[in-house]
């Protein structure tokens, strides 16, 4: 299969500048050059750049990208060499998680105590907006 980079960003889901991208820092292979210079593409690009894609969907930065990359590519290396960098992304996600839980509470809060307070009366009383112009607004951030 010849794919030109449009055909290959389209059966992966990505764009073009992203391929390009990818290209640039090493992550996919610089690929065949047709007549012309146009890029040309096959089906082990299409997996790989699947496999990169998928992998950011689900958050990996791109240095873990590379790992999972150079793991996909060195068939000897042990399993559990994906699961600690799995492991290690799941970890960053529950703390994300558990930061934007905060950020919920704080936000509730603001609401409420403007519901409490001063919801319907001029702007310039309104709790939210001087809480946040406050340097310690007292909502953990």
């Amino acid at each position: 299969m010849e794919l030109k980079i449009g055909e290959l960003a389209s059966l992966t889901g990505t764009n073009a500048p992203t391929v390009r991208y990818y290209e640039e820092i090493g992550l996919l292979p610089k690929p065949a050059r047709r007549d012309g210079g146009q890029r040309s593409y096959g089906d082990g690009d299409v997996s790989r750049l699947t496999f990169i894609r998928r992998c950011r969907e689900f958050g990996f930065p791109i240095e873990r990208v590379r790992d999972l990359v150079g793991l996909l590519e060195s068939p000897e290396r042990p399993c559990v060499e994906a699961r600690d960098l799995a492991a290690a992304q799941l970890a960053e996600v529950r703390k994300k998680l558990k930061e934007l839980r905060a950020l919920e509470r704080s936000i509730a809060d603001f609401v409420t105590r403007c519901d409490e307070s001063c919801a319907g009366g001029p702007g310039s009383d309104c709790v939210i907006l001087e809480d946040l112009a406050r340097p310690d607004c007292g909502c953990g951030h």
